[in-house]
């Protein structure tokens, strides 16, 4: 008898662990945002460095 309390906390505790863990939609979008985050801040840092050596090659 003592068996049936802990499967039922266990099992309780089982879903309120997955009810934490975010959707796959959220993760994928989450990830999304980020890679293109990094995709924007690339592109920035490439074109200033292609900007600042055509500015320091006619000086």
């Amino acid at each position: 008898m003592a068996a049936t309390p802990y499967l039922v906390s266990s099992s309780k505790r089982n879903l309120c662990c997955r009810s934490r863990k975010p959707s796959l939609r959220k993760r994928c979008s989450s990830m999304a945002k980020q890679q293109k985050t990094r995709f924007y801040i690339l592109g920035r840092c490439v074109s200033m460095l292609l900007c600042w050596h055509v500015h320091s090659i006619s000086d």
